[in-house]
C-alpha cells in the first residue's frame, strides 16, 4: 500500500468530507427550527462551524482507519447528531419527515455542486490546480452521495429510519422505532457481511450515471 498516496487522497477529501458532514447536520437543525423546535438553535448547532458537528472518533479516526485498512474500499463514521425534540415540532409525525430528509437533501445539493465544479474544471484551461481540484470534486460527489444513500437506509436512527417512522402507520412506526438502540449495530453487521454494499452500489451507480449524463462528465 502506498501510504503517501493515501495521505494525499485523505488531504484532498478532507474539505468535501467536512463540508458534507457540517451542512448535513446544520440542515437538520435548520429544518427543525423552521418547523417549531428550537433545541438545535439554542445549542448553537445551526452553524457552518465544523467543530460543532465533528465527533473526533466517529468523524475522523474510524473512517480513516477503515479506509486505510480496506485499501479505500470501505468507510463508515458518524458525526455528533443534531438534537431534535420531535415533540416540539408543530406536527411531530409529519414534520419528522422534513427534518430527517433535510440532511440527505443537503448532501444531494452538494453532490450536484461538486459535479458542477468538476465540469467547470474540465472545460477551463488547464492549470497547476486542475488535477487536485478534479480529484477533490470527484471526492465531493462520492462522499455526499454515499452519505445521502447510507443515511436513507430505513434503519433508525438513520434519517431513512426517521422518514419511515414518519410515513408508516402508527403501529408499524412504533415497532420500527423500537429498533433504534440497535440501529448502528445493524448497519455495521450489514456492512461487514457485504449486504450493505450490494444494496448501495447499484443506487450510487445510477445516481452517478444521471449526474454524468446531465453534466457531461
Amino acid at each position: 500500500m502506498d501510504i503517501g498516496y493515501w495521505i494525499q487522497m485523505l488531504s484532498l477529501y478532507a474539505i468535501p468530507a467536512v463540508l458534507a458532514i457540517t451542512l448535513h447536520e446544520a440542515a437538520h437543525g435548520y429544518a427543525a427550527k423552521r418547523l417549531g423546535d428550537l433545541t438545535a438553535y439554542q445549542q448553537g448547532r445551526i452553524t457552518l462551524n465544523p467543530i460543532k458537528h465533528i465527533d473526533v472518533v466517529g468523524t475522523l479516526i474510524v473512517p480513516a482507519v477503515l479506509l486505510l485498512a480496506s485499501g479505500g474500499k470501505m468507510a463508515f463514521g458518524w458525526a455528533k447528531p443534531v438534537p431534535v425534540n420531535f415533540a416540539a415540532l408543530r406536527n411531530p409525525k409529519k414534520d419528522m419527515f422534513w427534518v430527517a430528509a433535510a440532511g440527505p437533501g443537503a448532501n444531494l445539493i452538494m453532490a450536484i455542486g461538486w459535479a458542477l465544479i468538476f465540469k467547470l474544471t474540465l472545460i477551463m484551461p488547464e492549470h497547476y490546480f486542475s488535477s487536485p481540484l478534479l480529484e477533490m470534486a470527484k471526492g465531493g460527489i462520492l462522499i455526499n452521495l454515499v452519505l445521502m444513500v447510507l443515511n436513507l437506509m430505513p434503519v433508525p436512527p438513520l434519517d431513512g429510519g426517521r422518514i419511515a417512522i414518519s410515513v408508516l402507520p402508527h403501529a408499524l412506526a412504533y415497532n420500527l422505532a423500537k429498533l433504534e438502540p440497535y440501529g448502528l449495530l445493524v448497519i455495521m453487521l450489514l456492512m461487514a457481511s457485504g449486504v450493505l454494499s450490494s444494496i448501495m452500489y447499484p443506487i450510487l451507480g445510477s445516481i452517478i450515471g444521471v449526474l454524468s449524463f446531465v453534466f457531461g462528465i
